[in-house]
């Protein structure tokens, strides 16, 4: 347990950012799962805008260091490749 007041200070607004992190974290991985549906269901239109609003969540996510830079660029590349191939098939 925390002793000095800084430490309880510091405590308090380490919870505060994990339930507020947890939640975005939760976010993304929404709408990353609303691009693969799209895709599993050939909904092509349904797929490119769930892709065009995946990609602001995912980069600024990556800028504040929520989730790793590469990982954002691995999920807007893998999607946005299938999603190309759904759009000219």
């Amino acid at each position: 347990m925390a002793n000095s007041p800084q430490a309880r200070k510091r405590a308090l607004q380490n919870e505060k950012r994990r339930t507020l992190h947890a939640s975005q974290r939760s976010m993304v991985r929404s709408s990353i799962k609303k691009v693969i549906n799209a895709l599993e269901a050939k909904n092509a239109e349904a797929a490119r805008s769930a892709y065009q609003e995946m990609v602001p969540l995912l980069d600024r996510y990556a800028g504040r260091g929520l989730i790793h830079k590469n990982k954002a660029a691995r999920h807007k590349q893998r999607l946005h490749k299938h999603v190309r191939e759904l759009e000219s098939a």
